[in-house]
C-alpha cells in the first residue's frame, strides 16, 4: 500500500481527496501547510506528495523547492494540485521541481493515472 502525503489547507478538498485515495488502497498522511509538508515528508518518507501550491505559512512552489533540495526528500515524486489551470502555471510548478501538474477540482481518475506513473516509476 503506497504511503501517500497530501499537503492541503483546505478542510474539505483534504477530507474528501483522502477518502478517495484510502478507498483506493493508499495510505494517506496529511498536512495542512508547506512547512507541516516538509516536516511529514522528512519524518514519513511518502512514496509521492500531492502538494496544493496556496497553501498558507510556507506555499507549495516554495516548500517544493525545498523537498527537492534536500537530499532525504528530493527522489519523493511530487504532483502539483492547483486550480490555476494557465500553461505558465504548470511551467512554474515542473520549474519548482514538481514532477507532474493536475488541475482542481481534481478529475480522481486522471490524478490515479499520474500517480501511477510516478510510482511506478519510482519503484513504488
Amino acid at each position: 500500500m503506497p504511503k501517500i502525503l497530501l499537503v492541503e489547507d483546505n478542510e474539505m478538498n483534504r477530507d474528501m481527496l483522502s477518502r478517495r485515495l484510502t478507498r483506493r488502497g493508499f495510505e494517506v498522511l496529511l498536512a495542512e501547510d508547506g512547512a507541516a509538508g516538509i516536516a511529514r515528508a522528512r519524518s514519513e518518507a511518502p512514496a509521492l506528495v500531492l502538494m496544493d501550491m496556496s497553501l498558507p505559512v510556507l506555499d507549495g512552489w516554495e516548500a517544493t523547492r525545498r523537498l527537492k533540495a534536500d537530499p532525504a526528500t528530493a527522489g519523493i515524486p511530487v504532483i502539483a494540485l492547483t486550480a490555476h489551470a494557465m500553461s505558465e502555471d504548470r511551467d512554474r510548478a515542473l520549474a519548482a521541481g514538481c514532477d507532474d501538474y493536475d488541475t482542481k477540482p481534481i478529475d480522481l481518475e486522471r490524478l490515479l493515472a499520474k500517480m501511477n506513473g510516478l510510482l511506478e516509476g519510482n519503484g513504488a
